[in-house]
C-alpha cells in the first residue's frame, strides 16, 4: 500500500538540518573565527578610569554622573560587545571594563562627549592665523539629498570622485545632508582647485574643505571677540577644539575642521545652534548606494518634531543666502560634534522639511565600521558631562583556568547523569535523546562562535551556567514526546501511526514550555545587567535550539527508526516493547495498593 501524499519524510528533514548545520559551520570558518570568545572573567580585557571635567574644577553633581553611566552603558552595548561593565567609582570617575586586548577604539567611543549641532555658517578660511598665511576660498560640498530633491546642474555637480567642473571644487565630504544640498560654492578666479581627500585618523568625523571666503569678510557676525579669536585661531595644533567651540548657549562660535585634508584644515565662525543633537530621534548607518551616487557608508538621521522644524528654518535661511550670492559661506549648514566641524554643505535647492539628514564622507575613511561607531554614540545621546582618559590599562582575567575547568566538569558531570537516566528508563529510545543533546550542542557551539564575532557575544561565567541549565529543558522536551508515544503503545496502537498520534499531542505541550521559558529569559534579559543578563541571553538561546532540535532531529528521528525492525517489532531493549509498557502498567496500581494497605 502506497503511503499518502502527505505523509511525512523524516529522512528529508534530518538532511535539511544537517545542511543548515554545514552552512553554520562554513559560515563560521568564513568569519575567520572558529572559537568562542571569552569574556571578561575568563580571558581578562580592557580597563579605563574617565574622569568627568567641569568648568568650575568641582565634582560634578550624583544625577548627571548617573547619566553618564547610563548612556556609557548603552553604547556599549550597542556596540556588540558583551558583558562589558561600565561603573561610577568615586564622586567623579567612571570605570569600563571591556572585555578583549586592544579595545581602546570601543572605550573611546563609549567616553565620546557626542554633542551634536547644526549651527550656519557665516565665515570660512585656512585654518592658520590671519597673519600666519593669506586664506582661500573654498567650496561648500554637495550632495543629492534622500528626500528626492534634484540633482546638481552639470555645471555644478560632483563628480563621483568628489571633483567638480573645471569651475568650481569639491570635496567628498560635502555629501552630508538629505535633500537639496547645494554643489560646490564657485571659487573666485585664481584660488587653487583641489579635492583633498581627509585622514583616516579621526575618531568622529570628516573635515569639510578649503577655505571659501576672505577672512576679513564677516558680514552678519556681530560679536568681535569671536572674529578675534577666528582670525587668531591655529588649527593645525594637536587640538582642534576651540575654546567654547562645544558651547550650545554661545551665539557665535570659532570652530575648526575634525581632522586635515590633505595637510590643509579649515576653521569657521557658526551662528547660534539651529538643531541640537537631543533632537535626532534615531540614527543608523546605511551601506553605500551606488544609484544614488553614494559611495561611501553613511550616517541617517531621523529629527523628533521639534528638531524637523528647526531644521527647516535653517535649511531655508542657508538656502536663501544660496539664492542671493551662492559664494556666500551663509549658505552652508555645519554639522558640528563635540566642537568641531564635520562638514558645511550648502543648500541649494530649497529647505529640507522631511526631518531627515546624513552625514557621509569618502569611502576610504568613512566605512562600515566608522558609521557604526558614528550612528551608535549618537542614537543614544550625548553625555551631560566631558571626560577626560585618566588610565587604561590590560587586565588578566578575574577568574582563570580553575574556574572554568570547574564549570565545564561541572557541566560535563550533568549532560552524563542525563545521559545514564535516558539510556537506562528508555533503553534503545534513550539513543535519540543523547544523539539529540549532541546535536543540540553543535548548533550551539556554532551559534555561540558566529554570535562572538557577528555581535560581540562573549561566554562568561554566567553564560556557561545558563548553557548547563539549558541541559535539564532540553531534555525536558525529549520526555513529554517520549511518555505521549509510551500512552500511545499502552492503548494497543500500532507504532507508526503512534508515533504522529504522540506528536500531535507533544508538541503543543513542548512549546507552551519552551514559551514560558523563553519569555522568562527575555524578561529577565531586559530588566537585568552584567551576568544576570547574560545568563538570559544564553538560556534563550538554548531555548530556541531545542525547538529547532525537537522538531526538526528527535521527533524525524523516531519515525525513520520506527521503520526498522529493532523498535518496529517491539525489541525488549528498544524501551518501546508494548507487552514491557502494558506489565510496567498494571503492576504500577498493585504497588500503590500494597502501599495503602500496609
Amino acid at each position: 500500500m502506497a503511503p499518502p501524499k502527505n505523509a511525512p519524510k523524516p529522512g528529508r528533514t534530518l538532511l535539511a538540518l544537517f545542511a543548515v548545520m554545514v552552512v553554520l559551520a562554513g559560515l563560521a570558518v568564513w568569519q575567520g573565527q572558529t572559537k568562542p570568545k571569552l569574556g571578561l572573567d575568563l580571558a581578562g580585557g580592557t580597563t579605563v578610569t574617565l574622569t568627568a571635567k567641569t568648568p568650575n574644577g568641582k565634582n560634578p553633581p550624583a544625577d548627571q554622573m548617573n547619566q553618564a553611566v547610563k548612556i556609557m552603558t548603552k553604547r556599549v552595548n550597542g556596540l556588540g560587545v558583551s558583558d562589558a561593565e561600565v561603573a561610577k567609582q568615586g564622586s567623579n570617575n567612571i570605570v569600563v571594563n571591556v572585555p578583549g586586548e586592544g579595545q581602546g577604539r570601543v572605550v573611546n567611543l563609549i567616553g565620546t562627549t557626542a554633542k551634536l549641532q547644526f549651527r550656519q555658517v557665516f565665515a570660512v578660511a585656512d585654518g592658520r592665523p590671519a597673519n600666519g598665511a593669506a586664506p582661500a576660498p573654498s567650496p561648500s560640498p554637495s550632495s543629492k539629498g534622500k528626500d528626492g530633491g534634484k540633482s546638481p546642474s552639470p555645471s555644478a555637480s560632483a563628480s563621483p570622485s568628489g571633483s567638480a567642473s573645471p569651475s568650481t571644487s569639491a570635496t567628498p565630504r560635502g555629501r552630508a545632508l538629505s535633500g537639496a544640498l547645494a554643489a560646490p560654492t564657485p571659487k573666485p578666479s585664481g584660488s587653487a582647485a583641489a579635492s583633498p581627500a581627509p585622514s583616516a585618523s579621526s575618531p568622529l568625523g570628516q573635515p569639510s574643505g578649503q577655505p571659501s571666503a576672505p577672512a576679513q569678510d564677516y558680514p552678519g557676525v556681530t560679536d568681535k571677540a569671536v572674529i578675534s579669536q577666528f582670525e587668531a585661531l591655529n588649527c593645525y595644533g594637536d587640538d582642534r577644539r576651540a575654546p567654547g567651540s562645544n558651547d550650545p548657549n554661545r551665539k557665535f562660535v570659532a570652530a575648526c575642521d575634525q581632522d586635515a585634508e590633505k595637510g590643509q584644515v579649515t576653521k569657521y565662525i557658526l551662528g547660534p545652534v539651529q538643531v541640537l543633537g537631543e533632537n535626532v530621534s534615531s540614527a543608523s548607518a546605511m551601506p553605500p548606494n551606488a544609484q544614488q551616487g553614494q559611495a561611501s557608508w553613511s550616517v541617517s538621521l531621523k529629527f523628533d518634531g521639534k528638531g524637523a522644524r528647526e531644521f527647516g528654518a535653517v535649511t531655508t535661511a542657508a538656502s536663501q543666502a544660496y539664492q542671493q550670492n551662492p559664494s556666500s559661506p551663509q549658505a552652508q549648514v555645519a554639522i558640528v560634534l563635540d566642537g568641531q566641524v564635520v562638514s558645511a554643505p550648502s543648500i541649494r535647492e530649497g529647505p529640507i522639511t522631511g526631518g531627515t539628514a546624513s552625514i557621509d564622507g569618502p569611502p576610504d575613511s568613512f566605512n562600515q565600521q566608522y558609521a557604526t561607531d558614528l550612528a551608535n554614540v549618537l542614537k543614544y545621546g550625548a553625555l551631560p558631562l566631558e571626560f577626560k582618559q585618566s588610565s587604561i590599562d590590560e587586565v588578566s582575567s578575574t577568574l582563570g583556568s580553575d574556574q572554568l575547568t570547574g564549570g565545564l566538569i561541572a557541566g560535563a558531570i550533568g549532560l552524563g547523569l542525563v545521559v545514564l537516566y535516558c539510556l537506562f528508563y528508555y533503553r534503545g529510545l534513550g539513543l535519540v535523546a543523547v544523539s539529540s543533546l549532541v546535536v543540540a550542542s553543535a548548533i550551539t557551539y556554532e551559534a555561540v562562535v558566529i554570535l562572538g564575532e557577528g555581535m560581540g557575544f562573549r561566554l562568561s561565567l554566567p553564560h556557561i551556567i545558563g548553557l548547563i541549565v539549558s541541559i535539564g529543558i532540553t531534555a525536558d522536551s525529549f520526555i513529554v514526546y517520549f511518555e505521549r508515544l509510551r500512552d500511545e503503545l499502552r492503548a494497543g496502537r500500532r507504532l507508526r501511526s503512534s508515533i504522529e498520534n504522540a506528536w500531535k499531542r507533544a508538541r503543543r505541550t513542548i512549546l507552551v514550555a519552551d514559551a514560558v521559558t523563553f519569555l522568562a529569559a527575555l524578561v529577565l534579559y531586559f530588566l537585568a545587567v552584567g551576568g544576570v543578563a547574560g545568563f538570559a541571553f544564553a538560556m534563550g538561546l538554548t531555548t530556541l535550539i531545542d525547538v529547532i532540535v525537537v522538531f526538526f532531529f528527535t521527533k524525524p528521528m523516531v519515525a525513520l527508526l520506527a521503520r526498522t525492525s529493532f523498535f518496529g517489532r517491539g525489541h525488549p531493549m528498544s524501551g518501546l516493547d508494548p507487552r514491557r509498557l502494558h506489565k510496567a502498567q498494571d503492576t504500577a496500581p498493585a504497588a500503590r495498593t500494597t502501599s495503602q494497605e500496609a
